[in-house]
C-alpha cells in the first residue's frame, strides 16, 4: 500500500540507499495516473511553458500560470510530494519577494514544495523560503531560465573550473537549507561526487545514475513529444502514436457516420415516431 511521500520519507530514503522517482506533469488527469504509478514525487515545472503552450523557453511562464496548472496536478495527487517551480523573475528581484511567491505557490495550490534555479546567487531567498517553512528543492547545473545567459541548453560543470563551481553551488543550497536540489546536465562522474557530499537529496536530469533519483517530464518518457527527444530522454512508452491513431480513428468514424451508434446514444428517452411526426407537421 502506497503512504503519502513527505520531506523526512524521501529523505529517509536517501538514507536507505532507495532511488527516488520524480516525474513532472501539469494537469489532473496525468497527475492521477502518475500518482497511481507509485512514483514518489511530482513537478509541476515551468516547463510547461514549451511542453504545453509551445513556446521555445521557460521564461513567458508566470505565476497566475503555475498556480492554475498547480491546483490541478495536486488535486490529482494522493500519495506524491508535489514540487512547484518558481517562474522566471518571481523570485530573482529580493528574497522578500521570493518569500511572497513561494508562499503563494504553496498557499493556492496546495503543493508540498518549490523549486528555484541558481546556486549561491539565491542562497538568501533559499534560506528565507525555508525560514518562511516551505521546503525548497533547489535547481543547479542547466537551469533553462539563464538559457541566454549559457547561449542555449548545455551541459554544465565541463572542465576543472566550471566543475568546482555546481559542486560549490551544491554546498550552498545546502547550507541554506534546501532539503533536495535537482542537477540538470552535469557530467555523471561530477554528479555521483556531489550525491557523496550532500546530505540533500540529488535528483538528476541527464547527469547520471549515480543521483538519489531521477526526473523525466511525463510527455517525454511516454512518447509523446514526436518532433524532438532530448539525449537524456529514454521512452518507457510509444503513446503519442497510439493519441495520434485513435484521433484519426475517431475523425474518420465521425466522417463516415458509424459515430455514435445506438449504444452511445440514450435511446430509452427518444419521443415515439408518432410524437416526432405530429411535431414535424407543427412546426
Amino acid at each position: 500500500m502506497n503512504r503519502k511521500n513527505t520531506v523526512g520519507t524521501l529523505l529517509e530514503m536517501k538514507q536507505r540507499g532507495e532511488k527516488i522517482s520524480m516525474v513532472t506533469c501539469y494537469d489532473y488527469s496525468m497527475s492521477r495516473l502518475v500518482d497511481a504509478a507509485g512514483i514518489n514525487t511530482i513537478l509541476v515545472g515551468d516547463s510547461l511553458g514549451m511542453t504545453m503552450q509551445g513556446y521555445d523557453t521557460t521564461l513567458p511562464v508566470t505565476m497566475e500560470e503555475m498556480i492554475i496548472y498547480g491546483r490541478g496536478v495536486v488535486r490529482g495527487c494522493q500519495n506524491a510530494f508535489v514540487v512547484m517551480d518558481m517562474p522566471f523573475m518571481s523570485y530573482q528581484v529580493s528574497a522578500a519577494q521570493a518569500v511572497e511567491n513561494a508562499g503563494r505557490l504553496i498557499k493556492e495550490t496546495n503543493a508540498n514544495a518549490v523549486k528555484l534555479e541558481g546556486g549561491a546567487a539565491v542562497a538568501e531567498q533559499i534560506k528565507m523560503i525555508v525560514d518562511a517553512g516551505i521546503p525548497v528543492n533547489a535547481h543547479i547545473g542547466m537551469t533553462p531560465q539563464s538559457v541566454n545567459v549559457f547561449g542555449g541548453f548545455k551541459v554544465q560543470g565541463k572542465g576543472e573550473a566550471n566543475a568546482r563551481r555546481v559542486l560549490e553551488d551544491a554546498l550552498a543550497v545546502q547550507e541554506a537549507g534546501a532539503f533536495m536540489v535537482t542537477l540538470e546536465c552535469v557530467p555523471p562522474k561530477l554528479a555521483k561526487l556531489i550525491t557523496s557530499k550532500v546530505d540533500m537529496i540529488t535528483i538528476g536530469i541527464g547527469a547520471g545514475a549515480g543521483c538519489d533519483g531521477q526526473v523525466l517530464v511525463c510527455q517525454d518518457l511516454l512518447g509523446m513529444n514526436m518532433d524532438f527527444v532530448p539525449k537524456f530522454v529514454k521512452r518507457f512508452g510509444e503513446v503519442g502514436p497510439a493519441i495520434k491513431q485513435a484521433f484519426q480513428d475517431y475523425d474518420a468514424a465521425v466522417k463516415d457516420g458509424t459515430f455514435p451508434a445506438l449504444e452511445q446514444s440514450f435511446v430509452k428517452s427518444d419521443c415515439s415516431d408518432e410524437f416526432l411526426a405530429k411535431l414535424d407537421k407543427e412546426f
